[in-house]
């Protein structure tokens, strides 16, 4: 029975409580505020930004997630903003909310620092009817759905100018215990910790914007993301934007062998509406097993 348990913990939970924990999303240059609550205090407007994507098309009940972010000015050095997510695959689900206060000043006429205290709550939970298993009657299986709702927290901060920023955030700061078996199963069963914790990531998040003549721009960024158990993963985009309208693009995304890269494309309307697109290309490996992932964004610049 032990073995079993550990089995299915290391199964279902290896690669989410120990590697890539937090939601991920292509179109990061985007909504930036999502990778780090600091940039709202780059930003002399209110905006809402939301992503819904559909990872790995193809794959039973793969990876979907949804974030919407509203975030900007609420003064000269306060920056006010806040996220609700949700991301599902397969049986195991996670939600949550948060709030972020920016604090942003000059460090000299050309330069900005924010600094951003972001709280709220996220839930992890599991769904036991959507789990096949052979014997109905393991511990594991009895009981109803498995739910645990903890605090959480991000510290980040920001550096920008008139056409750069970077910035770095530590999301799941308090770096909270899952305890996803009750105590008396701990008890006899659990040897080896399985409950989980969230671990901190370390994300880098920064951008240039170039301009080629009175009309074309090149935007490269890079994200870079870090935690315990899993490999560093750097993103390198590019996006190329035509009279501040439609724009393109594309993403390289180091160590990542399902899907190293992603193009994306949007469309302005009026300055105030931002449609986007991106397609995640499977590797030449995983072709055969899904199709490619989605992820659809939407962003609305509010009037002051």
């Amino acid at each position: 029975m032990k073995k079993i348990s550990i089995l299915f913990f290391a199964i279902c939970f290896g690669g989410i409580l120990k590697g890539q924990q937090l939601p991920q999303i292509t179109q990061y240059m985007n909504n930036n505020y999502a990778i780090n609550p600091a940039v709202a205090g780059m930003y002399d407007y209110y905006q809402v930004n939301t992503s819904i994507r559909n990872q790995w098309v193809g794959v039973n009940e793969g990876p979907r997630t949804n974030v919407i972010s509203v975030y900007g000015k609420h003064s000269d050095h306060v920056g006010l903003g806040g996220t609700l997510y949700n991301d599902v695959t397969g049986p195991t689900s996670r939600s949550g909310g948060s709030a972020s206060y920016t604090y942003a000043f000059s460090l000299t006429s050309k330069m900005k620092l924010s600094l951003a205290l972001q709280g709220g709550f996220t839930q992890f939970k599991i769904i036991k009817n959507n789990i096949s298993v052979d014997d109905q009657n393991d511990p594991l299986m009895l009981g109803g759905d498995v739910v645990r709702t903890l605090p959480d927290a991000t510290f980040g901060l920001n550096l920008s100018g008139d056409k750069w920023y970077i910035g770095a955030a530590i999301p799941q700061l308090l770096s909270s215990e899952l305890k996803l078996m009750d105590d008396n199963f701990t008890r006899i069963y659990d040897t080896t910790s399985q409950n989980g914790k969230l671990a901190s990531h370390i994300y880098v998040l920064g951008s240039y914007v170039f301009d080629i003549n009175p009309v074309i721009s090149i935007e490269p960024s890079f994200f870079l993301r870090s935690v315990v158990g899993a490999k560093t993963q750097i993103d390198f985009g590019v996006k190329s934007e035509y009279k501040e309208i439609f724009w393109l693009g594309m993403n390289y995304n180091m160590n990542n062998d399902l899907s190293s890269i992603a193009a994306l494309l949007g469309y302005n309307i009026n300055d105030k509406f931002n449609i986007g697109y991106s397609y995640g290309m499977p590797s030449t490996a995983t072709n055969s097993y899904y199709s490619g992932s989605h992820e659809f964004m939407l962003g609305v610049r509010l009037p002051n």
